[in-house]
């Protein structure tokens, strides 16, 4: 190879063009490899709602030659109508990730402070040194809450929160999350990605609270991940500013026509899968410690438990075609592993897969 080349047999470039905060940010990589059975990624093992799959099937190819709508108006309203807020306090976007970037983008100025609970969903820090912002990590509490004080002690320009928290699954307390928005000196972003599998919400708190921002999306629930719809709730003039650095065209006119019968139509469909995730969670919570395993209380449609081991054991229940998520020492957690939950049927092909596991001989320290 050529010295005057790298080792992706590209000719080095003679500046730096890249923005400094870039430096040193790698590409998110979950390293999904195809398996018999993937429970790694939360989302909605039942499948797409059925007013959702018509709407795809019956979508005009004419609607794919031309930009889908500004700003999602249809959608935005559908959406308000079920959070029970005003259509100015919604904004969309690619995936509820888009939105966090936007956010942070939007309401912090260069080298000023992101702080976090960990811990909690890995793309904080990335969106946060992304954005040229200080990233500030804070261990949670031994029951799995956030350490408030130490948050609020960085004194973050934007202080981020996941209830239910990923990946351990755990509700942020309610006095916490009121305790955020009255004493936080910027905005509160809380991340509900899993809200609708844990019945609580922040979004009472818009009624009185000018600086929070609930993020949500339809990758879990509602079964579009692979659509990328997120949305989120705020007061008007948050969701204005969020608009401007979300900018136009962001949902494409697939995504927002099945997202929008979604909402509108498959409502009784989604909170009935709801229910049902979380009937199964409860079941493999107790299958889990009936095996002696303590996985932490969830609010979300998947488990976390504690496993020596953890990237051993991940790597054994793969070879038996079944992934979950492997975690090596989580602050206050150690090793673990997180499972999605799904149709039954499938956790008894986890469970079994994970009996002869554990009962066969392995490398916990690999």
């Amino acid at each position: 190879m050529s010295a005057t080349m790298n080792a992706e047999g590209h000719a080095p470039p003679r500046h730096r063009l890249a923005r400094a905060a870039l430096a040193d940010v790698p590409l998110y990589d979950p390293r999904r490899a195809p398996v018999a059975l993937d429970l790694t990624d939360n989302t909605n093992r039942w499948g797409i709602p059925p007013h959702a799959a018509a709407a795809l099937r019956a979508l005009d190819p004419e609607a794919v030659t031309r930009y889908p709508s500004l700003y999602t108006a249809e959608l935005k309203a559908a959406l308000a109508a079920r959070a029970g807020v005003s259509v100015d306090m919604v904004v969309t976007g690619c995936g509820s990730d888009d939105l966090l970037d936007c956010a942070f983008r939007a309401f912090a100025e260069p080298d000023m402070v992101v702080a976090a609970p960990v811990p909690s969903f890995a793309m904080v820090p990335l969106f946060a040194r992304g954005n040229a912002l200080r990233y500030v990590g804070v261990t949670e509490d031994a029951a799995h809450q956030p350490d408030l004080d130490a948050l609020l002690a960085a004194r973050p320009r934007i202080l981020y929160l996941c209830s239910p928290n990923n990946p351990t699954g755990v509700v942020v307390a309610r006095a916490l999350l009121e305790r955020a928005v009255a004493e936080a000196p910027g905005l509160v972003v809380v991340d509900e990605a899993y809200a609708e599998f844990a019945g609580t919400s922040a979004v009472e708190l818009l009624a009185r609270a000018d600086n929070l921002l609930v993020v949500r999306t339809c990758s879990k629930a509602y079964g579009l991940a692979g659509l990328r719809v997120g949305y989120a709730l705020g007061a008007p003039l948050v969701v204005h500013e969020l608009e401007k650095a979300r900018g136009p065209y962001k949902v494409s006119a697939p995504a927002e026509r099945a997202a929008l019968a979604a909402v509108r139509d498959d409502a009784a469909w989604v909170d009935a899968h709801v229910a049902l995730a979380v009937a199964v969670r409860e079941r493999l919570a107790d299958a889990l410690r009936a095996r002696g395993l303590s996985p932490l209380p969830s609010g979300a449609n998947f488990v976390c438990v504690p496993v020596p081991g953890a990237v051993a054991v991940g790597q054994a229940l793969r070879a038996r075609g079944v992934a979950v998520r492997p975690f090596e020492a989580l602050p206050r957690v150690g090793d673990a592993l997180r499972i999605s939950v799904g149709p039954w049927e499938q956790m008894t092909v986890l469970l079994e897969a994970l009996d002869a596991v554990l009962a066969g001989p392995r490398d916990l320290e690999t």
